[in-house]
């Protein structure tokens, strides 16, 4: 062996074997590898739902509610699944290597990643929520106003004189706390949902309507709400109402007054002519507060004013085929209030009494192109035929007998009739009233 090649050999067997890389600490590696899976977990989590999980009864959501929410959670998903890959691909790079860098790209992915997730979750949380009240006592009170709502739908849609695309899902009611119900459009932008459409119409009551079933015109007025739009008069009807106001010489800042109040005054009287005189009685009780709430005077405010409110009801209900029931409201009003003082303006107030048939007028009884050359009134009949029907059911209803092919609606003028003449205890007419809804 020559001289260098044993030099190098010797060399060889004398030196330290060369250091492997350096292995990344155990905590490292479990924490960036939990990073990963976490996200992962977190994500398969936020699945869309099934019907089964929420009951098997008539109560539950029905599989178009459910597809409707399903269809907005899978395309909120769609962004996180792609982030969670991302996630787990950076999770790897850095467990084998955790370079400062590729530590910061992990944990800078997995904070948008979770952005992501809770705008899901904030989805998902809400919905299960929702559609978690049918599980419970009040499932069958929710079935009832569920079915009350569709039947207002079906009144209003064969009553058109044009076919109109059929809107689905049907609106869905639940109970909230509050004082008022409410109700969200379809297709309107939440904040409760991160400001993602709302896929159908949702009604909200209060526990102390749903226990007193007499007060559910409440259903009627929010149901409206929403046909007002479904049926194409969200733009038509103000419009109409301000100009038609200022041709017949009113001046221009009252007429702008009655625009602004037209979606609460459509509701109204669109519920009124869903429900017929009962509507009326509900909604004195809920105006009836101090003299000094109802001359409350808002120049912002989107309701009618409290003492003119009553006044524009009173005005379909004549016009309904109803005048006694009508003079009668309007007697027991101005007894209870008199007239408005200070700070009602004195030509809103000087002008109302043309104002509320002009009004009325407009939106009950002027034909609309979108609703096939029909005025509302005809869309939405009732006549005291209508009322026959509901004055036998309410002793039906009392006696606890089946109230016929009474449309779902009509059974809340029954229990009111029911309730006023006092022909059960309130408790009879609550579960006999909520017992023959959920028959249907």
């Amino acid at each position: 062996m020559s001289a260098p090649a044993a030099a190098a050999t010797q060399r060889g067997r004398g030196s330290a074997p060369r250091p492997s890389p350096p292995r990344p600490p155990a905590v490292l590696a479990r924490w960036t590898s939990a990073q990963a899976r976490n996200l992962e977990r977190h994500t398969l989590a936020l699945r869309p739902f099934t019907r089964e999980e929420f009951g098997s009864g008539h109560a539950a959501p029905t599989q178009g509610h459910v597809e409707a929410v399903n269809a907005l959670i899978t395309r909120l998903r769609e962004p996180l699944l792609t982030i969670t890959r991302k996630v787990a691909g950076l999770a790897d790079q850095a467990r084998t290597d955790p370079t400062p860098e590729r530590l910061r790209a992990l944990v800078t992915a997995g904070e948008v990643a979770h952005e992501h997730v809770r705008a899901v979750e904030r989805v998902w949380d809400f919905y299960t929520v929702f559609f978690g009240q049918r599980q419970g006592r009040f499932g069958e009170w929710l079935l009832g106003c569920d079915r009350i709502a569709l039947d207002c739908y079906q009144d209003a849609f064969l009553g058109l004189g044009t076919a109109k695309s059929v809107p689905q899902p049907a609106p869905m009611c639940s109970m909230e706390s509050g004082p008022t119900p409410a109700t969200f459009r379809r297709d309107v932008r939440l904040r409760r949902l991160g400001f993602q459409r709302n896929p159908f119409p949702q009604i909200q009551l209060p526990y102390h309507r749903l226990v007193n079933p007499w007060t559910l015109g409440a259903v009627l007025h929010e149901v409206s709400h929403n046909l007002q739009n479904e049926l194409g008069l969200a733009r038509v009807v103000p419009e109409t109402v301000e100009r038609r106001l200022v041709e017949a010489g009113h001046p221009p800042q009252v007429a702008r007054v009655w625009r602004r109040w037209n979606r609460e005054t459509f509701a109204d009287l669109c519920g009124l002519l869903l429900g017929g005189p009962a509507v009326v009685a509900s909604l004195m009780d809920i105006l009836a507060r101090a003299p000094a709430s109802v001359w409350t005077w808002n120049p912002t405010a989107v309701h009618p004013t409290p003492y003119l409110r009553l006044f524009l009801s009173a005005e379909l209900l004549s016009r309904m085929g109803f005048p006694e029931e009508a003079e009668g409201s309007r007697r027991a009003w101005r007894r209870a209030y008199g007239r408005p003082a200070a700070p009602y303006p004195k030509a809103v107030l000087e002008s109302a009494d043309d104002a509320v048939r002009l009004v009325v007028d407009t939106m009950c009884f002027r034909r609309y192109e979108t609703l096939g050359r029909r005025s509302l009134a005809q869309v939405v009949r009732f006549a005291p035929k209508e009322q026959q029907m509901i004055e036998e059911a309410a002793g039906r209803l009392a006696r606890g007998i089946d109230p016929g092919i009474l449309p779902e609606r009509f059974l809340i003028g029954a229990a009111r009739l029911a309730f006023d003449r006092r022909l059960a205890t309130p408790e009879v007419i609550t579960r006999h009233f909520y017992r023959d809804l959920a028959r249907r």
